[in-house]
């Protein structure tokens, strides 16, 4: 599937572009990474048609709050994206203070992690099943983390924290509205 999804061609323009940011419950070089993955979404026809691409894995080790979320806004900045994904299990209204302390004016949408990963993980893995993701380039330790990914769980060191970004992304620009999507009524002539 990750060889498929790097040989998927990039569109050229997406209609959605996200940074989405799983950040450490710690910080110093024994704490975990911040996941920070930027994606795409190109919104043709239904949202069970649409194609997303992952276009960078931006994430950071062993720096402050503020040195991720400056991480988190330059990535937003330089790909012009349109709103800021973040899980705030770990540090709650810390998390949106840090962000906008940086960059007062961002688009945020805070997320809550309320399912264990595996299942969270699940409707993204789907996507990538379906030939629905790409991949702008070769994004080694995410793509060794999305490896260890299980039925069972992690089965990595520390936090699947690229994933969680990841998936945080994809759940914004395509499961999400894949959710509330309803399929128009059939006309009949």
């Amino acid at each position: 599937m990750l060889d498929r999804a790097q040989g998927m061609p990039v569109p050229e323009r997406f209609d959605r572009i996200v940074v989405a940011v799983d950040p450490p419950a710690g910080a110093g070089k024994a704490s975990d990474a911040c996941g920070i993955v930027v994606a795409g979404v190109l919104c043709e026809g239904p949202p069970q048609s649409w194609r997303a691409v992952v276009l960078e894995d931006a994430t950071v080790q062993g720096v402050s709050p503020t040195g991720w979320a400056e991480a988190a806004v330059a990535a937003y900045e330089r790909w012009q994206a349109d709103r800021v994904v973040a899980e705030v299990n770990q540090g709650g209204a810390m998390v949106e203070t840090v962000l906008r302390q940086v960059a007062p004016q961002i688009a945020l949408r805070q997320v809550h992690a309320t399912r264990g990963k595996v299942a969270r993980a699940e409707p993204v893995a789907a996507l990538y099943e379906q030939g629905r993701v790409g991949h702008a380039g070769g994004f080694a330790a995410l793509e060794e983390q999305m490896g260890l990914m299980t039925a069972a769980g992690f089965q990595g060191q520390g936090s699947p924290d690229r994933v969680d970004a990841l998936v945080w992304a994809l759940t914004e620009l395509v499961v999400a509205p894949m959710q509330g999507w309803k399929r128009p009524a059939l006309r009949v002539l």
